[in-house]
């Protein structure tokens, strides 16, 4: 864990400034570095979707140590095993997707935190430097992040109660999973929910907490910058790899959309 880091992450949310960062999805350790040379402020990599196995995971968080770039890793559900194994390699945080209920979120701070506060186990992995500075991590974990994600409708009326706990400062919306619990599987945000999202949000700021959400182009975030959102996603990387790709593609008149079909027999045709 890098408490430097940390707390200047938390300090520039607390001045009621923003924090930038990148959704990590594909294996590369590469991807982290370009974040943390480029100075971002966080990564999240995520080991709730896709492929990465836990050796890609330590390796991203290797490619931010001596750095200020804050190492996050969204699990893939809220597991006391699977919270202690991803700080044990030194995340710097946790992101819990799909939190709809006070009792949740407490459990998920338990798994983060040492007893007596709560039920972490003490391993000799990287975090400890391998057993040889305990006492001096345990001192530092008490300041580890934890992030609930709000993915549901039926997440809503726990907010006010989510908010009154200690040990959670930012709380992170996924658009995406929240139009599905609305109807809206398929949309980024169907019809209401970007209102709802907002709505939440309000209560959540008034409560002295921050908010995050991620952009899906250089508009939107704009858009979430000025509606007070302060952990701002720039992207994926498979996200921006695709924009950028298709600005280049566009600007030669080969610009299309893909297929998610694996039959090439459906894939649109490329004219030499």
């Amino acid at each position: 864990m890098k408490a430097t880091a940390v707390n200047r992450f938390r300090s520039m949310l607390d001045a009621d400034g923003s924090v930038y960062g990148l959704w990590v999805t594909l294996e590369s350790p590469t991807i982290t570095e370009i974040a943390v040379a480029l100075g971002l402020d966080w990564v999240v990599i995520d080991a709730e979707h896709g492929h990465l196995d836990w050796k890609e995971i330590a390796e991203h968080v290797r490619a931010t140590v001596r750095s200020q770039t804050v190492a996050l890793v969204r699990i893939a559900e809220r597991d006391t095993a699977l919270i202690k194994r991803a700080l044990d390699i030194g995340a710097d945080g946790i992101v819990v997707p799909w939190v709809e209920t006070e009792e949740q979120l407490r459990q998920a701070i338990q798994d983060c935190h040492y007893p007596p506060a709560g039920r972490r186990g003490i391993g000799g992995e990287r975090a400890t430097v391998w057993g040889q500075c305990l006492p001096q991590h345990v001192d530092e974990a008490g300041d580890v992040l934890v992030i609930p994600m709000i993915e549901s409708v039926a997440a809503i009326e726990a907010v006010p109660a989510m908010c009154r706990l200690d040990g959670v400062t930012t709380f992170f919306f996924g658009p995406a999973d929240f139009s599905s619990s609305a109807g809206h599987a398929g949309q980024w945000e169907g019809p209401g929910v970007a209102q709802q999202i907002l709505d939440v949000k309000q209560v959540i700021r008034s409560a002295g907490k921050h908010c995050g959400v991620m952009s899906t182009s250089i508009e939107d975030l704009q858009r979430r910058r000025e509606q007070r959102f302060q952990m701002l996603g720039l992207g994926s990387d498979t996200g921006l790899l695709f924009r950028g790709l298709q600005d280049a593609l566009r600007s030669v008149d080969r610009d299309r959309m893909p297929a998610t079909s694996l039959d090439l027999a459906e894939s649109p045709a490329v004219e030499e």
